[in-house]
């Protein structure tokens, strides 16, 4: 068995598209490998700012060879049919074609053996249609050549059982890229191309020239470089996964240093001297034994300086020094003008052209989220009308234009700079939230009625201009929207009926953008949210097809009380008696499907007490009886375990009724009354859910 090495040498490739290169590469080639019939132990890919490399170990030296053979005409056809199947695959006489039996006739069968072709000219075909085929986000063309790649390439790296692959790499133009077995190091410290035999020599002799092939051994040393840093001055370094995922495709050989900020500039919020850093200059915070920012940022850099970084560091720390200058110019210049006072300039500023300014959308957001605060238990309505005045104003200052990242966060800076209430500051940083799942809810109550607003503002906004999520297609992040509905209420307890504030939410909309259909707009929504509450419910491990069953009872809005709804028919289900009311409801269903149809009538009205013939059928009757007038009295209790006790008390007439009982008897009016009271059963189970959309 032998191994495959390859290697695309490049310039500098975009680290966002790093790790998803790697993956396409070893797709490609794989499954290249098996439509050629190559077996293979293993395959692993690696990437870095200049290459992507892949390994395939544990392959044969040659195809294995491939019988053929074509069915020809029966025996005893005409000879211009047998000489045309000769002709066809090569055969100078019937003799050489093969005699089988199908079906009791007999046809000519033409056998053959097409040889395995050797896997280095294998490889040398797959390794021109994978690089072609790399799906990159954006790529490019470079001088006269025809071929594209994300960024220019320099060098393909082939080696297979220790010997470099012949061939060549297509550029167009009449150039081309011949494969070798030269590898080349660190642009600047070892930039000599050096021969490679195999992926340990390679690996090896790629980290003698300073290049760390593992991207998790970079994320690794980029760790435990810039902790040694910050910990020599008694600091550390703030946790953050995705800037390490983003550096780490940034360098080839990590080195980090530790840069010092001015103190002129640490009395400006921490959040603009940290995304400064992190979002311009992919520089690492540095935090005291407090957790507060410390004066001190770490930088990592992709070169082992003979003066130990000093000139790296004093290069970054100027740099730095112009961001954070301009970020103290917009902070002085934007608090001259109180925060208020900004908000009209959001009439200049579109928020969809469909849709309104967003002067007009904060005048819907305020009705809207003064009305969502008598549903939200502390929330007071004017401090909830003048967080929702004051939200975006902070998009019309010149810090949000510089970091847009801080939107919100510098709005309640600016705040509580005039003096507003804390409450109203807290609301216009949080209203945006939650981004994501990973992002913390708010549970501030003026907070908690701002947010709802202003997401249930863009969803209602655009699902009246008809511009909804399809497939994989979401530019307005409407899917997140919902979920983050979602998120809000469930987790703060909120009884808000979706419908109606879906409603007064098309009207406001049809005042600042004209005429919106509020029942259309509003039934569509109640349908997206119940996919996205499935979507929500099954990653916290609650099945899909109970969420289904309750919300098919329709007028369903207050999702407390569908989960609840939801969280008893799932002690219910787990339970013997529910789990066996389930297969009773389903064959009682069956039944009286199939006999309904073959009646040709639906069965209309209860059934008549006075034709109970059999003591099971009495029972049942009664038993359905106080099961529904109990269920009632649960409901209305909003006890919904209380409800499903009380349909689980009916599992033992249920089942004692189809033992005991005939349904189809003979007489017509005895069956049809059995069929109506097997039809009741359905219509009980079902006021408290659609048990049809059950699975299992």
């Amino acid at each position: 068995m032998a191994e495959f090495l390859l290697e695309l040498l490049s310039e500098e490739i975009p680290a966002r598209m790093q790790a998803r290169a790697a993956e396409d590469l070893k797709r490609l080639v794989t499954d290249g490998l098996k439509e050629a019939r190559l077996t293979f132990e293993r395959a692993e890919a690696f990437v870095t700012p200049r290459r992507l490399a892949l390994v395939v170990d544990g392959l044969p030296e040659r195809q294995p060879d491939l019988e053929e053979e074509r069915k020809g005409p029966r025996v005893g056809a005409p000879d211009k049919a047998i000489q045309g199947f000769l002709g066809s695959v090569g055969l100078e006489s019937i003799e050489q074609c093969e005699i089988r039996e199908i079906k009791g006739s007999e046809f000519y069968f033409a056998v053959g053996k097409a040889e395995g072709r050797s896997t280095g000219d294998v490889l040398a075909g797959l390794i021109e249609s994978a690089v072609h085929g790399l799906p990159w986000p954006k790529s490019m063309r470079w001088g006269a050549l025809s071929a594209r790649y994300v960024r220019p390439l320099h060098s393909i790296l082939a080696i297979f059982d220790g010997k470099p692959l012949s061939g060549a790499f297509d550029l167009g133009a009449g150039a081309s890229l011949a494969f070798g077995n030269a590898a080349r190091g660190h642009l600047f410290m070892a930039p000599e191309p050096f021969s490679v035999s195999s992926f340990e020599d390679y690996r090896n002799k790629l980290h003698t020239a300073f290049v760390m092939l593992d991207r998790e051994e970079r994320k690794a040393a980029i760790l435990e470089g810039a902790g040694a840093r910050a910990g020599a001055e008694g600091l550390s370094v703030t946790p953050d996964a995705g800037l390490l995922d983003e550096v780490a495709g940034l360098v080839e050989w990590p080195m980090p240093l530790m840069g010092r900020i001015d103190d002129r500039f640490m009395d400006l919020p921490p959040e603009v001297l940290s995304t400064a850093m992190r979002t311009h200059q992919k520089y690492f915070a540095v935090e005291d034994s407090d957790g507060a920012l410390a004066p001190r940022f770490v930088v990592v850099a992709n070169i082992d300086a003979a003066d130990g970084g000093a000139a790296v560091v004093a290069g970054n720390e100027r740099v730095l020094r112009a961001r954070l200058s301009d970020a103290r110019f917009f902070w002085d210049q934007d608090r001259r003008d109180s925060l208020a006072s900004r908000a009209p300039a959001l009439r200049t500023v579109v928020f969809h052209a469909k849709l309104g300014t967003l002067d007009e959308k904060v005048d819907r957001l305020q009705a809207l989220a003064a009305d969502i605060a008598g549903h939200v238990p502390g929330a007071d309505r004017d401090k909830t009308r003048s967080a929702a005045r004051l939200c975006k104003a902070d998009l019309v200052s010149q810090m949000v234009g510089e970091f847009p990242e801080l939107q919100g966060l510098i709005g309640r800076y600016y705040a509580l700079a005039d003096g507003e209430d804390q409450a109203v500051a807290d609301a216009i940083r949080d209203h945006y939230s939650p981004l994501g799942p990973g992002d913390a809810c708010p549970t501030a109550p003026v907070s908690v009625a701002v947010a709802l607003a202003d997401k249930i503002d863009t969803l209602v906004g655009f699902w009246a201009i008809d511009e909804k999520p399809t497939g994989s297609k979401d530019p307005y992040a409407l899917r997140r929207a919902a979920l983050g509905v979602i998120r809000l209420i469930l987790e703060n307890g909120l009884r808000l009926g979706l419908s109606d504030i879906f409603h007064k939410a098309a009207h406001l909309h049809a005042e600042t953008a004209g005429q919106v259909r509020g029942e259309v707009v509003a039934d569509g929504l109640l349908e997206f949210f119940a996919d996205r509450l499935k979507v929500h419910l099954r990653e916290e491990g609650v099945r899909h097809d109970l969420v289904a069953a309750v919300f098919a009872l329709g007028g369903e809005d207050d999702l407390v009380r569908l989960l609840a709804r939801v969280e008893a028919l799932a002690a219910f289900l787990a339970a013997e008696d529910g789990s066996n009311l389930l297969t009773a409801y389903r064959r009682a269903a069956n039944i009286v499907g199939i006999e309904s149809k073959k009646d040709g009538a639906a069965l209309e009205g209860p059934p008549d007490p006075a034709l109970y013939a059999e003591a099971e059928e009495k029972a049942l009757g009664e038993a359905l009886d106080r099961a529904s007038g109990a269920f009632e009295t649960a409901l209305a209790d909003e006890d919904f375990a209380a409800a499903m006790a009380a349909m689980a008390r009916l599992r033992a007439p249920v089942d004692a009724f189809f033992e005991g009982v005939t349904v189809n008897a003979d007489d017509p009016a005895l069956r049809a009354n059995r069929l109506r009271l097997l039809a009741r059963i359905g219509d009980t189970l079902g006021r408290v859910a659609d048990f049809s959309k059950i699975e299992g």
